[in-house]
């Protein structure tokens, strides 16, 4: 199946673009899409998962909603959904 990826911040960066689009297995979840990742591209090797974990602080965004209120890493995947993947953020003034 096909599934849309979007990155945002140094996580573009290490991809070299906003969004691609990526053929999965059909019973993909979101930690097998996200280890696919991690060895694909230098730049999120040891970023995106913990121990088969979504990594602390780290946003993943399933059609909007975050994966976390689902099945964590384990949330299952269907044709055309959109994985939104957020690095940490950090800063501000208080």
């Amino acid at each position: 199946m096909e599934l849309d990826l979007r990155f945002f911040a140094t996580f573009r960066e290490a991809v070299g673009q906003k969004e691609l689009s990526r053929d999965v297995d059909d019973d993909a979840t979101v930690g097998d899409v996200l280890a696919a990742l991690e060895t694909e591209y230098d730049g999120l090797e040891g970023r995106l998962l913990d121990d088969g974990s979504i990594a602390p602080q780290l946003s993943v965004l399933k059609n909007g909603r975050d994966v976390v209120h689902m099945d964590d890493a384990e949330t299952e995947l269907e044709e055309g959904d959109l994985l939104s993947v957020f690095p940490p953020v950090a800063g501000g003034t208080s």
